[in-house]
């Protein structure tokens, strides 16, 4: 019988594939592990779902039919128990761009929109792209490394009114938290209280380690259900975020009427006849692999912060509630962050995300990715080794 992980130990031959992840620095030996992508083939069933498709051979329009709406209620309450009605979906190429739409579908130029640093960067420029005015509410970080809401200074900088939506990452993108049912309820009311409509980015909500189930926002109540969006997508689940795929849920009819005429203004209700396959097989046939999937990372991400907490003491981390991204705390380099980028860059060989380009509390961070072969994780954790010995000897001048 053939060992599940090994599918995911394979590696794969990215530089004929136009990839986006391996292709930053051609023809340079740099580890890529930036993008939130994996380094994963696709489920077997999403393989074979676009293969039998193409099969066919007429790749003309597709409509967004029912039973792909079906699909993804059907995942919905399945994996965590958020009974969906089919009728509530409506589809969108991807997160940040239904983000914009709801943007523009449900506020005014000049509102103000909450985001919650340090955080994915397109939530700050989807907002001022719009012509919005960003909110910065940045988390609270204790001092064993967890990251919280700071609902004190929410409170505070939405009581005039002027704060007319929140977007919510959940999990929280880079920093791994999957926000408690405590924690939703408690920014529900606050959020219902003041008239603020939330719009809930739940793209890694599959990939969660905790015994804590992940609440989905809208299943909280009725109440919160109708005053708020939630943005979903097999993308990151699958590894299909080439096939531009996401959904966007909403249960209130007149939010949901306001957006879907949005997503007619900007001529994007049509469907990619690949990406409807995909997602459809992923949703229906896929949850053994992602089980497989999410094996294989909660063993990688505790390989790298187990072998950071005993070789590397200069860099700390803490193991994610959610997602398979590590966000590094590399303030005991003692570098500046453009230092540290190039630091990693030039002598780890390592391409990693900048912490400075999540916001606020971004500065002295790195984010890794630990979706990928065991066997790269281990070539890259001996890389940064041996950068941070020879910056510890002396063999290295640390920037003034």
């Amino acid at each position: 019988m053939t060992n599940p992980s090994s599918r995911f130990d394979q590696l794969h031959a990215f530089d004929s594939i136009s990839s986006e992840k391996w292709g930053l620095h051609p023809g340079k030996d740099i580890l890529p592990l930036w993008v939130a992508d994996m380094d994963f083939a696709a489920p077997p069933a999403v393989l074979e779902a676009l293969q039998q498709r193409l099969s066919q051979g007429v790749l003309g329009y597709t409509n967004i039919s029912s039973a792909y709406k079906e699909a993804v209620a059907a995942w919905m309450g399945r994996r965590h128990g958020w009974e969906v009605d089919p009728r509530w979906i409506r589809f969108c190429p991807g997160v940040v761009t239904s983000l914009g739409v709801i943007i523009r579908a449900c506020t005014s130029p000049g509102d103000r929109i909450v985001i919650q640093p340090p955080v994915y960067p397109p939530f700050h420029s989807i907002v001022s792209d719009n012509g919005r005015e960003l909110a910065l509410n940045p988390l609270l970080l204790d001092s064993d490394g967890t990251y919280r809401i700071n609902f004190d200074e929410l409170e505070e900088m939405t009581a005039d009114g002027s704060v007319k939506m929140l977007i919510l990452c959940h999990p929280h993108n880079p920093v791994g938290r999957v926000w408690s049912r405590a924690e939703l309820d408690r920014l529900s009311e606050l959020c219902l209280s003041r008239g603020i409509l939330v719009v809930s980015d739940e793209i890694h909500g599959d990939l969660v380690h905790g015994e804590e189930a992940f609440v989905p926002y809208a299943s909280l109540s009725a109440a919160a259900a109708s005053r708020s969006v939630i943005c979903t997508a097999p993308s990151k689940s699958f590894n299909i975020a080439g096939l531009n795929t996401s959904n966007i849920i909403v249960s209130d009819d007149g939010l949901r009427s306001q957006i879907t005429e949005e997503l007619r203004r900007c001529s994007l209700g049509s469907i990619s006849v690949f990406g409807y396959a995909a997602a459809k097989a992923a949703y229906g046939e896929g949850e053994e692999w992602l089980e497989e999937a999410l094996a294989y990372i909660r063993s990688n991400l505790a390989y790298v912060a187990s072998y950071i907490e005993e070789h590397i003491p200069e860099i700390s981390v803490k193991l994610p509630e959610g997602t398979y991204l590590l966000w590094l705390d590399c303030s005991g380099l003692g570098m500046q962050d453009a230092d540290l980028h190039r630091f990693f860059l030039d002598e780890a060989r390592l391409q990693l995300s900048a912490g400075t380009a999540f916001g606020s509390g971004g500065a002295d961070h790195m984010r890794l990715n630990a979706a990928c072969p065991r066997s790269i994780l281990e070539e890259a954790m001996s890389r940064l080794d041996d950068a941070v010995r020879r910056l510890r000897s002396g063999q290295l001048a640390k920037p003034e």
